[in-house]
């Protein structure tokens, strides 16, 4: 097996898929190269000499530019490469592209007529499925947070439910103005609706910004038997109520059973952290293959982290469905910009030192990896930070590239689950199962309570295979055959995106 991987014939980098040293001698393609520096695994090398100024190439994209002349052998990296991005962009639609994506998607969804896998879930009574039948505390209010721990802890010995008993945490609810006190509400609100969710207590305070009554009006119609409310400061004693509450809902749960559904009706959210130099060469390309079979079935994939799409944005454009959603990306990309520098930041400030560590040199370089996750499918719609996701198709979904922020955004949308790849490893959970994918062998030997799917097998088998392997095994996650390492741990949490004032 070569020691180097060329992503595409237009790239003047290569990527080590080992480390290798200083004067290795090193065959890629058939052209022999020498070593002139020493070259860690998931770093770049050049393949030819570039002068000051010239573009580095990887994706068949540049990744920036050579800010001193750098040897052919050399290794290539943030010490010699710097950013190309600026605030500043023109975007193009063409609509002769789009339709080449948007035949392929359709080729793709004949290869699934009459052949679309089950997975086995629980029909709601509003039309949804859900993949877990949990029992969820919502707090309206940061200060009832104990109270909602305790009645877990109870829940969780008392009620003998078998897919688990959460309490969604925050420190929000008051003291906000705005959008910050908006957005609260709305990912909290489409928390209760989760179809995840067999049942639902929301516990409130009582004297909180955001109020019992109006945040009762946002959640809007539900199954009273399923969701109840609580006001704490309206009981005479909120634990003794929050145990009669959560019993009676228990009651309703314990009545749900599996029924066979088509995965057309899966929604799944894609996700990266702790990204390295594989995640664009194995994890990534691996979770968007799994992306264009699950959008050919008819499912529903849901890609956020959209400072991580600057510098890769015009791929997903290019693969708008039609010039409205085109338009849609664009306000989507420009607005977030707009967060940054309405704050004094740049653009570019990314990657992370561990993403560096990793070998990832610039945000281009990670962001061409990271949209990688949505694969060739069309994107079909945009959403706003607390929308629900109503669109089959691939879609885009405002949100920061924060992991916990990200994936409870995804989470509020309405993903049943999401594939988390990861390189340098991660132990995150989010309220729904979340599946680590790691982007190297060493990290998923390492890592294994962590690590629910090894990607790294894509260096030396067949890429076919291992995406019917991970297909395979979403299948037999969604259908509760399997829980995610995340669940095993009981790692789950959320966090919720705050920009202005707090009083």
């Amino acid at each position: 097996m070569e020691k180097l991987i060329r992503i595409t014939p237009r790239d003047n980098v290569a990527v080590a898929i080992e480390p290798l040293f200083k004067g290795d001698v090193v065959l890629l393609e058939g052209e022999q190269y020498t070593l002139v520096s020493d070259l860690p695994a998931g770093h770049k090398m050049a393949l030819q000499d570039l002068k000051e100024g010239d573009k580095v190439i990887k994706y068949g994209y540049p990744i920036g530019y050579a800010t001193k002349p750098v040897s052919r052998g050399e290794h290539v990296h943030s010490f010699n490469v710097k950013t190309l991005l600026s605030e500043e962009a023109e975007y193009h639609y063409s609509e002769e592209t789009a339709k080449v994506y948007i035949d392929e998607a359709a080729e793709r969804a004949m290869s699934w007529k009459d052949k679309i896998p089950a997975i086995r879930a629980y029909e709601r009574k509003n039309g949804d499925i859900g993949i877990r039948n949990e029992l969820w505390i919502i707090p309206t209010v940061g200060c009832v947070n104990r109270i909602g721990e305790r009645l877990v802890e109870w829940a969780r010995e008392n009620l003998g439910l078998e897919d688990g008993v959460h309490v969604w945490t925050h420190p929000f609810g008051c003291s906000q103005l705005g959008g910050d006190h908006e957005n609260t509400r709305k990912i909290l609100a489409n928390l209760v609706h989760h179809p995840n969710a067999g049942g639902v207590l929301v516990l409130s305070l009582g004297c909180e910004n955001n109020t019992p009554e109006s945040f009762r009006e946002l959640v809007g119609e539900v199954d009273e038997s399923r969701v109840k409310f609580m006001t704490c400061q309206k009981v005479e004693d909120e634990l003794e109520e929050g145990k009669r509450l959560l019993s009676e809902i228990a009651a309703e749960m314990k009545k749900d059973e599996r029924v066979s559904v088509s995965m057309s009706r899966l929604r799944v959210g894609f996700k990266c952290g702790g990204s390295d130099g594989f995640s664009g060469i194995t994890a990534n390309p691996l979770v968007g293959r799994f992306c264009d079979e699950l959008t050919a079935m008819g499912g529903t994939a849901i890609l956020t982290e959209v400072p991580e799409m600057f510098g890769a944005e015009q791929i997903l454009m290019d693969r708008a469905a039609d010039r409205e959603v085109f338009n849609e990306v664009v306000s989507l990309i420009n607005n977030f910009k707009h967060y940054f520098t309405s704050h004094g930041q740049v653009v570019y400030e990314n990657p992370s030192p561990g993403n560096k560590a990793g070998g990832i040199t610039t945000l281009e370089d990670k962001s061409l990896g990271c949209v990688q996750k949505g694969g060739r499918s069309v994107v079909t719609g945009v959403a706003e930070y607390g929308e629900r996701i109503t669109r089959p198709g691939l879609n885009l979904l405002s949100g920061p590239g924060n992991d916990i922020v990200s994936t409870t955004v995804q989470s509020a949308a309405g993903a049943h689950l999401i594939l988390f790849t990861t390189g340098r490893g991660t132990p995150l959970g989010s309220p729904v199962p979340t599946v680590k994918i790691a982007t190297n062998n060493e990290l998923a030997k390492n890592k294994k309570n962590w690590i629910d799917f090894n990607a790294g097998r894509l260096l030396s088998e067949d890429a076919a295979e291992v995406t019917n392997d991970l297909l395979q095994y979403i299948v037999k996650v969604a259908s509760g055959d399997i829980r995610t390492k995340n669940e095993i741990n009981g790692y789950a949490e959320i966090s919720i995106f705050k920009d202005g004032v707090v009083l």
